[in-house]
């Protein structure tokens, strides 16, 4: 009884830790200035000012409209170069196939920061800067949807694909009408981890775009909050913070139940 107790303590005390900044952020998007410094769950002084500067100041309808192209074009073809790679590397026999692969878990443990000052002087030689090329090209390829779709595809069957190509279809038609129905969660969870991953990067947009009509919701946001536009108003870089947030979380929420059985259901095999 004792330990159930303890666990129970335990588990409330993390689950505040985490969820404790969020709500109090999102009270001091409407608390006024001088309420700013109270820790408290409800806003202090309620006011929606700080929102009606951001709108103001700054264009983030287009950085949204943006932010969902760049995410939702690229996860696409995460899904498709992963899928395609990873099925070479699961069903396919060819020479250096596991050296390709170890390659591939290689280069997850290179932070990305590493190949920052490469992919831009890329970008500059191939005249993509302040495009959307520079945004989607660098992210259409990625290591761990590779990883996860590789494991996925080894465990269905070789017989399923041998049917299939008794019955005269093509490796792309195995890959993408026969094989992908089957690893559903795998394809949900790289679906969520890649458009989650992609709506929250700031670091590469700021490096590669700057004209304000191409900016992402991530780039703007931070720009606003740095760059002295929010003229050192602390509750308006706080509710900017939000807005950036608010779309991730409604994500979240509508796929929440798919997300975790994903997650539960697509562990890495050997």
């Amino acid at each position: 009884m004792a330990q159930t107790a303890l666990k129970y303590v335990l588990l409330i005390l993390a689950a505040v830790s985490f969820i404790y900044p969020f709500i109090w952020m999102v009270s001091a998007s409407l608390s006024s200035e001088s309420g700013l410094s109270s820790l408290t769950l409800l806003p202090v002084g309620f006011t929606w000012s700080n929102y009606v500067t951001v709108f103001t100041k700054i264009p983030l309808d287009r950085a949204f409209l943006n932010s969902s192209f760049v995410a939702i074009l690229t996860t696409g073809l995460v899904l498709i170069s992963g899928a395609m790679v990873g099925y070479a590397l699961a069903k396919l026999d060819f020479v250096g196939r596991d050296w390709i692969f170890y390659l591939i878990i290689f280069t997850m443990t290179l932070p990305f920061q590493i190949t920052l000052i490469p992919n831009y002087i890329t970008m500059v030689r191939l005249g993509w800067v302040d495009t959307y090329l520079a945004l989607i090209v660098p992210f259409a390829l990625s290591s761990l949807s590779i990883l996860l779709f590789r494991q996925a595809f080894q465990s269905l069957p070789q017989a399923l694909i041998d049917a299939a190509r008794l019955d005269g279809a093509n490796e792309m038609r195995i890959i993408f009408q026969i094989l992908i129905p089957n690893i559903l969660p795998t394809v949900l969870t790289i679906t969520i981890l890649t458009f989650m991953g992609l709506w929250n990067e700031a670091l590469w947009p700021l490096i590669v775009i700057r004209d304000e009509s191409r900016m992402t919701m991530p780039q703007l946001v931070t720009l606003f909050s740095v760059g002295g536009r929010a003229e050192g108003q602390l509750g308006v870089k706080i509710a900017a913070a939000v807005m950036l947030a608010i779309p991730i979380v409604i994500l979240y929420l509508f796929f929440q139940k798919h997300f975790i059985r994903s997650m539960a259901s697509s562990g890495l095999k050997d």
